[in-house]
């Protein structure tokens, strides 16, 4: 990134602000407020003479309760619990580790669990592993009620296999301290369900489901940040039904896959190129749990987009966030052959959309599908659609506009009946950022490769969305999550909280239940075995900057 600095001004620029204003604010959450801990009480498996439990909710962060290591060691698991005196609603808590430059008993792997009673408690309303460092996490889950809160230590951060635990500061989070939990009640279950949150030690602004069923996300060369580095990559993997975490950094392929290209061959593995190392090409193998370094691509990009090919071949195009700007054709990976090949005939020029930052931004993202006769069609997010086609040197063909629908950058597309050639397009804004996102949806159908298929506007999205995440569900639904309505990277303003579902056969939106969180710039979405959609991410703007999410939550259909 440090090779174009000229040319990333604008968007540089509003990161460095949003870092400097957090490094001198405490974080506020608009959604979520800490409850006064004026007369709570707490309590403990063990502690430290010197380091009691009431230390971690005295507000002085250079105390902290410490599990019990003399004379002798209490093993895991810790558990920490608070007793509120009342019922409040909560969405969410604030565990600020040791401040004192030891990392001893920062908490890992872990569970929250809530209970109005202080004997029947709930499922873990959030569960994974905290990162190992000093910075306060404040994670988020749907609104529920409770008195009582207790967070049981699992395992010790730094991975040490030490047996301890220890918590300097703990704040329970409400969407309204004021409100009377008597009253709450949650959504009803015909708007669908956001389930337990999970915590990982990395923010996960990309991820990939394997055939198996394991899920790898990962962030960058660091865990919360996507500048300056190269080389290695950390990742985070999980596989849905356990309540475990595992990290891995990635440093046999020498590639920093922030802002890549992600597709999966025919043989199940995922072709991962670009990115902060931006010729690079990476792939992952699942049933081996193994990355592989393969062939760099004839041009550097970040910000690409790629398809998988009928004949197993992978095809990507644009990408000037890295690697130079402007001139970003198409080229074509043959996995078999591990060789890239430049297709000059495939141009970037129809495609480019008129972003206010130019062709750094104007060639990012494009919604390619994979066709007949191993053509890829170009839906957007420029207004101006075109089929690709990588037969020789490859060549294109215009497809006209996309209705009056105008550029809608980070907008969604989804080919919701693959047999038909329907397509789903929803929101996005004219420029990357710092212009406002639409509601707008159309339907792509399409016809005869190299046509110019038939675009139907269809009734509006309710909120105008940009930097959101969709998923294709099993029924052929498609569920919309996230968004901003004035796109501006690493923030959290004017979000779209609520989902909603677009269905195909009626052509209608619903309205669908609220997510715990903001999902905005760099959150993605994927939909699991079990047809639940898993929604995280958003961030990687430094260490201490509250735009970083270092979690997800699964949504749950209606039933």
């Amino acid at each position: 990134m440090a090779s174009y600095p000229a040319r990333r001004s604008p968007w540089l620029l509003s990161f460095a602000l949003v870092q400097l204003f957090f490094s001198f604010a405490s974080a506020q959450f608009p959604w979520a407020k800490p409850i006064s801990r004026s007369g709570w009480t707490v309590q403990a498996d063990s502690a430290q003479p010197g380091n009691e439990a009431a230390k971690a909710i005295d507000g002085n962060s250079s105390t902290f309760w410490h599990s019990a290591y003399s004379p002798t060691i209490a093993p895991l698991p810790h558990y920490f619990q608070v007793d509120m005196k009342k019922s409040y609603a909560i969405n969410g808590v604030s565990y600020q580790p040791r401040q004192d430059g030891n990392s001893n008993g920062n908490i890992g792997q872990h569970t929250v669990t809530v209970s109005n009673d202080g004997t029947t408690w709930s499922n873990p309303v959030q569960y994974g592993a905290w990162l190992n460092d000093k910075t306060t996490k404040s994670t988020f889950f749907s609104n529920t009620t409770a008195r009582y809160v207790r967070v049981t230590a699992q395992s010790e951060a730094q991975g040490a296999n030490n047996p301890w635990s220890s918590i300097a500061d703990l704040n329970i989070l409400s969407p309204d301290v004021n409100l009377d939990a008597s009253t709450f009640t949650p959504p009803p279950t015909s708007l669908g369900r956001w389930e337990s949150t999970l915590v990982l030690p990395i923010v996960p602004v990309a991820g990939a489901l394997s055939a198996e069923g394991r899920l790898i996300f990962w962030s960058a060369y660091r865990p919360d940040l996507f500048s300056g580095g190269s080389g290695l990559t950390l990742t985070a993997l999980w596989t849905p039904g356990s309540q475990t975490v595992t990290q891995h950094t990635v440093t046999e392929t020498r590639h920093d896959m922030f802002c890549p290209g992600i597709s999966l061959d025919a043989n199940g593995n995922f072709v991962v190129t670009g990115g902060n190392d931006s010729k690079n090409t990476s792939t992952y193998h699942p049933a081996s749990s193994t990355w592989v370094g393969a062939s760099q691509m004839v041009i550097a990009r970040g910000y690409q987009s790629s398809a998988t090919l009928g004949d197993g071949s992978v095809f990507t195009i644009g990408g000037s966030w890295s690697g130079g700007i402007g001139g970003k054709v198409g080229e074509v990976y043959s996995p078999a052959a591990n060789k890239w090949t430049r297709l000059p005939g495939c141009d970037v020029t129809p495609m480019l959309t008129q972003d206010n930052q130019g062709v750094y931004r104007s060639d990012n993202h494009a919604w390619l599908f994979a066709y007949k006769s191993n053509s890829v069609f170009q839906a957007g997010p420029s207004k101006q659609m075109n089929w690709y086609n990588v037969s020789g040197s490859g060549s294109y063909t215009a497809a006209g506009s996309r209705a009056a629908d105008g550029d809608s950058m980070c907008g969604i597309a989804v080919m919701f009946d693959a047999v038909s050639g329907s397509i789903l397009s929803a929101g996005g804004s004219p420029s990357y950022q710092d212009s406002n996102a639409t509601p707008n949806a159309h339907l792509i159908q399409l016809g005869n490769v190299g046509s110019a298929p038939t675009v139907t506007k269809l009734p509006s999205m309710k909120y105008a969305r940009a930097f959101h995440n969709s998923a294709l569900l099993p029924d052929g639904t498609v569920l919309v999550i996230g968004g901003q309505s004035y796109p501006v990277p690493f923030t959290d303003t004017t979000p779209a909280f609520p989902a909603e579902l677009f269905d195909p056969k009626t052509k209608t939106w619903s309205t669908l239940a609220s997510i715990a969180v903001p999902r905005t710039y760099h959150s993605i979405a994927l939909l699991l075995p079990d047809a639940t959609v898993l929604s995280g991410g958003g961030g990687l703007c430094g260490t201490g900057c509250q735009q970083n999410h270092f979690d997800m939550q699964s949504h749950l259909a209606a039933p």
